[in-house]
């Protein structure tokens, strides 16, 4: 009798479904797949909160691959009736023209096609997020500015840094010096707690390396020559998308529905299982051991694949026997952000609706604002009425998902849950969203430890754990904290399915995998 060959997956985000998902359709490879909390989708989760959902970070659903676009649409089709809110404000919206394509007010199995309007808030101001040509940019940031961002950016033209070295090399190669102290300085150094002069350029190539004032300016000439309805815009740069996909009930339930199929198909996805030990043998992980969470036992699991969305540092710490000094070191540098979102339900907003677009209640239409404010530590805001009606219990109410970057065991990290969010509704008073505290009805706090891979500390020496791991026959880096890497979804979902094809078409190399959103001169300066 033939043996059932195995694959061992560790983490059910984006990646690790992903993974499992393409075994089952690809393959005779039974996916067991492990998670060490009680959610699926990892930091694509959605948390429901008394009939309120968050979606941890936003998650649009957009891609310039095609591969990731129908795989979505295979799993939620796109919705061909009018949304809750578009029917209330009779809003006109792109719909799918295919039959039976499902009317979201029926099924809840269904991707929504939404409007993107991200903006930044900067001397109590709103600017297009990515900055737009339009009169109301120039007259909000004045004469003066505006002839030093032309003059430095002019500059810069002629003058470009080489090589760059830094992430503030790549802003001002990009935007010139003026506007990158305007827009990009502050909130990226939030983001990070770091100088943008210490932090690799790598993390720019990967989050807006399609973004420049000249593709801003192309794509304004564009707009206004060839009006681009479909919902895929292929030929927009990301960070200029007008609409995305979303999930009804946010990117947690798509996941869950993928999580669903793979069992039904044949797979297991063990909750609460935590991966604390992977025995390395012949340059091949022979087994993993996991424990689960209200057990000290450790249970034995072997297979024939092994794919890993666990945190790089965790990973090369908990290999028997140890991996090379060398490769312990620079694991043990590497750095994250931690993350922190402060739910609050309001019953209304001090900030007005000064656009031309239509929302119930008339409540700002951002679907996130990114908090320039000097004097707050605010980071972003997100509005998840504006990104589904259906996230929202009372759509006469208002759901903020306040974000806040921290490090795990900071003072902020370190707040109780009151103390957090007395002090975010003070700097939500402070920059003038709400006019006072009696205006909050509800809060959730959600901490994220490990969201976002940082590069700085030992990053620079990141080549030395691909070529140990890479030796490890079956073992497969994947996703955002499995290959340290801020990707998106949609490219931690890439790499699993280049992970797999390796598998299918016998290929040995798995540079291919790593070769997933990087920019190929920062991949060749390694």
């Amino acid at each position: 009798m033939k043996k059932e060959k195995k694959a061992l997956i560790i983490g059910t985000g984006p990646a690790g479904l992903t993974a499992g998902y393409e075994l089952l359709t690809k393959t005779d490879i039974k996916p067991i797949i492990f998670e060490a909390s009680n959610f699926i989708g990892g930091i694509s989760k959605t948390v429901n909160y008394k009939g309120n959902r968050i979606d941890i970070g936003g998650h649009r659903f957009f891609s310039k691959s095609d591969i990731v676009m129908k795989w979505w649409e295979n799993i939620f089709p796109i919705q061909g009736s009018p949304s809750k809110d578009d029917l209330i404000l009779n809003r006109k919206v792109n719909l799918s023209t295919k039959p039976l394509a499902p009317d979201p007010e029926k099924v809840d199995k269904v991707m929504l096609v939404r409007n993107r309007l991200s903006r930044i808030y900067f001397l109590h101001k709103f600017f297009d997020y990515p900055i737009s040509l339009k009169w109301s940019t120039f007259a909000n940031l004045g004469l003066v500015r505006v002839l030093k961002i032309i003059v430095s950016y002019l500059y810069i033209i002629c003058f470009p840094i080489k090589p760059e070295k830094s992430l503030e090399d790549f802003f001002i190669n990009r935007f010139g010096r003026e506007l990158y102290l305007t827009f990009f300085k502050d909130y990226t150094e939030k983001v990070w707690g770091m100088p943008c002069n210490q932090i690799k350029p790598e993390w720019g190539a990967q989050r807006i390396k399609g973004l420049s004032i000249s593709k801003t300016i192309l794509n304004a000439i564009k707009a206004i020559l060839n009006k681009n309805d479909s919902i895929h815009q292929k030929q927009i740069e990301t960070s200029l998308i007008e609409r995305f996909l979303y999930p009804k009930y946010g990117p947690g339930q798509l996941w869950e529905e993928v999580a669903s199929q793979i069992k039904k198909r044949g797979g297991e996805i063990l909750l609460n299982h935590k991966v604390v030990k992977l025995q390395i043998n012949n340059q091949k992980v022979e087994k993993i051991y996991v424990q689960k969470q209200d057990s000290n036992k450790l249970i034995e699991f072997s297979g024939d694949y092994v794919f890993s969305t666990m945190p790089v540092k965790e990973l090369i710490m908990n290999m028997e026997p140890s991996a090379p000094k060398d490769v312990q070191e620079v694991a043990s540098g590497l750095s994250y952000r931690d993350f922190i979102t402060v739910g609050l339900l309001i019953e209304k907003l001090k900030i007005k609706n000064n656009t031309n677009y239509s929302t119930i209640n008339n409540i700002i239409p951002d679907n996130w604002i990114y908090i320039q404010e000097p004097k707050v530590k605010l980071g972003r805001i997100q509005i998840f009425n504006n990104w589904s009606p259906y996230l929202v219990k009372d759509l006469n109410k208002v759901w903020l998902g306040l974000e806040y970057f921290a490090n795990e065991g900071d003072e902020l990290w370190s707040k109780s849950d009151e103390e957090l969010v007395n002090f975010a509704i003070i700097e939500l008073i402070k920059i003038c969203f709400i006019e006072k505290d009696d205006d909050v009805l509800d809060y959730v706090i959600i901490r994220t430890p490990k969201a976002y891979p940082a590069y700085f500390s030992t990053y620079d020496k990141f080549y030395i754990i691909v070529e140990f791991v890479d030796k490890i026959e079956n073992l497969f880096l994947i996703g955002r904290n499995g290959m340290h890497r801020y990707n998106n979804q949609d490219h931690s979902m890439l790499t699993a399915i280049a992970a797999v094809n390796n598998i299918v078409n016998n290929v040995k190399s798995k540079e291919n995998i790593w070769l997933v959103n990087a920019e190929q001169k920062y991949h060749e300066e390694k």
